[in-house]
């Protein structure tokens, strides 16, 4: 390899390892220019330069938002064992989630601690926006955190009704009925979009397989973009909000 050719190699090389884009040589190294790449990054914010006195403190709100996230991490690993003794169909449903309880190593345990993991989750992340309001943490700079919190609120519950239903016994088909009736009477588009989630104009086997990819592919994919986004938004402007 010539010099000319080995300066060009080694300048290609630094410009990976330095901040900011790969395809270009990025930001000079300065303390403030770093300040500059973790704040702008989602990735990078996970490691902040520096955080606010009160955001290291335990206090009465138990940090309810990093809360609710283990929650959702928690749910993921659940989630993915019991993937392995379930199957979406009306047949072998309910026989699953009775084998699960009864043949299979840990699987009442793993089951439980999903079950429980979820109402955890909603309440964690309804005292999480009740400490918003608390707190103020919604006016300026901080009002599109605001908009964030509320779409993670309700892909919360979404994400929480949509597994009501996959064990396929009464109680889950009575709840998912109600539900999906109330929806029905939403003004304009509510017939339509009952239709949607049903699948057919009652409970079948479609709505099971529908609520299924719901439950495990679409809303934690949209939640996590959101919490990505959630998470970034909060270091960008500032850090976790202290009280008024």
């Amino acid at each position: 390899m010539e010099v000319g050719e080995q300066d060009a190699f080694v300048a290609s090389v630094e410009s990976i390892f330095r901040p900011g884009s790969v395809f270009r040589k990025g930001y000079t190294d300065s303390p403030r220019n770093r300040s500059y790449v973790i704040m702008n990054n989602v990735l990078y914010h996970l490691h902040p330069v520096k955080v606010k006195r009160h955001a290291v403190k335990v206090s009465y709100t138990l940090c309810l938002g990093g809360l609710s996230f283990f929650l959702f991490i928690l749910l993921t690993v659940t989630g993915i064992f019991l993937m392995f003794f379930y199957r979406p169909t009306v047949t072998d449903a309910y026989a699953n989630v009775q084998t699960l309880e009864t043949s299979i190593a840990f699987g009442s345990l793993v089951r439980n601690m999903h079950r429980w993991a979820a109402h955890l989750m909603v309440l964690s992340v309804f005292l999480h926006m009740a400490r918003v309001f608390y707190h103020g943490a919604y006016k300026s700079p901080r009002e599109f955190q605001l908009g964030d919190r509320i779409i993670l609120l309700l892909l919360t519950l979404l994400l929480s009704f949509t597994g009501y239903l996959l064990p396929w016994d009464q109680l889950s088909l009575w709840a998912v009925t109600v539900g999906t009736n109330m929806m029905g009477y939403t003004p304009v588009f509510g017939g339509s979009v009952k239709y949607v989630l049903l699948g057919s104009r009652e409970i079948s086997g479609e709505t099971l397989l529908r609520w299924y990819v719901l439950h495990v592919l679409m809303l934690p994919f949209v939640i996590v973009i959101f919490m990505a986004v959630h998470f970034w938004r909060v270091r960008k402007d500032g850090g976790i909000s202290g009280p008024l």
